[in-house]
């Protein structure tokens, strides 16, 4: 993924949160349970976390740093973990449940990715 993807996609993820965390501040709080809401927001809120580390990544890149996979992660993570919390509540699909692990996972695998550094020494 290129450092203009990463970019972008930060830029939609972060803007689409702030969008989601407004309808479900304002928007769903007639309609749903607290714990509905909760689940709602965690979703917004991790979201929020892994578009700003797609920014990151493409700092990153520029600076000679390997983040092809740690964005694929946390662009997938967001797509799983957020996506299955909105379906959850929105769609009461229960099913997607078992989903949200799986993004969560992808979120960690993201971040120790990161951890590999630079793809050659800086001189």
């Amino acid at each position: 993924m290129s450092a203009s993807l990463c970019l972008r996609l930060a830029a939609v993820f972060g803007g689409t949160a702030v969008a989601l965390g407004a309808f479900a501040a304002h928007a769903m709080k007639a309609h749903y349970e607290p714990a509905a809401l909760q689940t709602f927001e965690t979703g917004v809120r991790y979201q929020m976390y892994h578009a700003l580390a797609l920014g990151l990544c493409a700092a990153l890149a520029h600076a000679g740093w390997r983040t092809l996979l740690p964005a694929a992660c946390f662009a997938l993570g967001i797509a799983l973990f957020s996506g299955s919390l909105y379906g959850l509540v929105l769609l009461d699909a229960k099913w997607l449940g078992p989903v949200t692990p799986i993004g969560g996972v992808s979120f960690l695998v993201g971040w120790a990715l990161l951890l590999r550094g630079p793809t050659a020494p800086r001189t």
